[in-house]
């Protein structure tokens, strides 16, 4: 790690001077010493500050869980259960999930105190390999590929009052425009962490504002009556009977839930986390449950299942039916609620690559943070670099499906790790204790959501995933186990420490910092 040495005495700035074991920060840098979690001039470099309160950390699992899924196409659970009750029983099944899960997740956020989510507690637990495999996959295509597949569904929700009829959206436009909101993302994250959780705290209030109003016109129309397809006579007649079906239920709707674990990925940046990290969990996940079956059941009061499964765009067709002159809401309510995941998933997709860089398993530069601005400049802007190439070609959505059972491979593996640690390291004190059981049941059906797809619909894609996964040994063994480094990487990272204007950093300890 490059070192910074405090040369001048004058109170409130220092000088960064590199210093023989490698370290090439700009000369003659100097950066202010505001003493709010940022540490300078002690051999460990620049590092985040604590600025993510409880409101913030709400708003961020939130906002990211709640994108586009819920108002496009909830009828990917109804097309595997068959049945009204049985895919209301599976979205309630997603929320209780993935609410464990989160709980699992909290308990091993207090216990190791890193940003970063699985790839610590795999990487702690399990060693380098594991973690680094974990690095690999999310950010070289699960983080960067949903955010390509949000930008595009924002790019799509502004763009169709312009090409309506027969006038399809033209690709090109569409994807320049995707790319466009990328980089706005990325440019207001760079610029400030309190911008950033100001634009997710709007955008979660947006959408929560539009999820409101659809459940209270379903309300009325529920006091009108319209219950034909709610009614516990009806709802459940034609139920699947495929238990392997129901796995590519759940993965529909877990996808929808997606975004449960972020704020484990930025607990160094988390103000009080032991206290807001389980908090921010137990206010947001059932909020987001409650909201998802109120909406679900709003719809089917005025669609029919087979209506509903015909619509593209189901809250649309929704407000089409009920708001009437108002229905323009709905769209514009999509391409915020759009907005806000993007956002959601670039600060935390950012803070992966920034940690994943720091512990050596990314090239050094992404490990370096902004000396003015305390962002992870160059992480988040590799991370969207990533996502606008994904934007290139004509169809890779299908692809990132496959790759879900990778996530669940992960998410299994990082609440066995948590198994692991209760049973070797006992003594270790542990703020925040889940009852054994909950682990046990997030465990048994993480292996289900990985088994029951392949087993149900078998496709070379998963063998593909798969093969993916393992290949990122190929770079572990020389890059990071030998520590192989060429020799035209070090100018490089000059060049690009000089152009970005950022410095080394290191992990620090969790302060009890007063609320932001």
């Amino acid at each position: 790690m490059t070192e910074v040495r405090e040369r001048e005495g004058k109170k409130g700035e220092y000088t960064v001077e590199p210093v023989e074991n490698g370290g090439a920060e700009p000369l003659g840098k100097k950066v202010p010493l505001d003493g709010d979690g940022v540490s300078v001039g002690d051999g460990k470099g620049v590092k985040l500050k604590r600025q993510v309160g409880l409101i913030s950390g709400i708003a961020l699992i939130v906002g990211t869980m709640i994108g586009s899924g819920i108002f496009v196409s909830p009828k990917g659970v109804l097309t595997q259960t068959d049945s009204v009750g049985m895919s209301l029983v599976v979205w309630l099944l997603c929320g209780v999930l993935a609410t464990m899960g989160a709980l699992c997740y909290a308990e091993l956020g207090c216990l190791i105190p890193k940003s970063g989510g699985e790839y610590y507690y795999l990487k702690d637990t399990f060693g380098n390999p594991v973690g680094f495999m974990l690095a690999w996959v999310t950010i070289l295509m699960i983080k960067t590929s949903s955010l390509s597949i949000i930008a595009l569904s924002f790019a799509s929700y502004v763009l169709a009052p312009f090409f309506t009829g027969e006038c399809a959206t033209p690709v090109v436009i569409q994807k320049v425009l995707a790319a466009s909101c990328i980089i706005l993302i990325v440019f207001i994250n760079c610029a400030s962490v309190k911008w950033a959780t100001a634009v997710q705290n709007f955008f979660t209030a947006a959408k929560l504002l539009a999820l409101v109003i659809i459940i209270i016109v379903g309300f009325v129309k529920l006091i009108q009556g319209d219950v034909r397809y709610l009614t516990p006579s009806t709802s459940f007649q034609g139920s699947s009977t495929n238990v392997f079906a129901y796995g590519i239920a759940f993965y529909q709707g877990l996808w929808a839930y997606d975004g449960w674990n972020q704020l484990n990925y930025i607990t160094e940046e988390l103000v009080k986390p032991h206290r807001n990290l389980p908090l921010a969990i137990i206010i947001g996940i059932p909020l987001v449950t409650v909201l998802y079956l109120l909406v679900n059941i709003a719809y089917f009061t005025a669609m029919s299942p087979d209506e509903l499964l015909q619509s593209g765009a189901v809250a649309v067709t929704f407000a089409n039916r009920t708001l009437g002159v108002m229905a323009w809401l709905m769209p514009v309510a999509v391409a915020f609620s759009t907005f806000g995941a993007a956002n959601g998933t670039c600060f935390t997709a950012g803070r992966l690559t920034f940690v994943a860089a720091r512990e050596g398993h990314m090239v050094e530069i992404l490990s370096m943070v902004h000396v003015k601005r305390y962002t992870p400049f160059p992480a988040l802007v590799f991370q969207s670099f990533i996502a606008i190439l994904m934007l290139l070609p004509g169809d890779f959505e299908s692809l990132v499906n496959y790759f879900s059972f990778a996530a669940w491979l992960f998410y299994g593996g990082t609440v066995a790790a948590l198994l692991v640690l209760r049973y070797k390291h006992p003594e270790w004190h542990r703020p925040i204790k889940v009852p054994i059981l909950i682990p046990i049941i997030v465990l048994i059906a993480s292996v289900y959501l990985v088994i029951a797809p392949i087993i149900d619909e078998p496709a070379l894609e998963y063998l593909f995933a798969f093969l993916f996964i393992l290949a990122g040994l190929i770079f572990y063994v020389p890059f990071v186990h030998y520590k192989y480094v060429p020799p035209f990487m070090k100018h490089i990272t000059v060049f690009f420490q000089l152009l970005l204007e950022v410095a080394p950093t290191s992990y620090f300890e969790p302060e009890e910092d007063e609320d932001a």
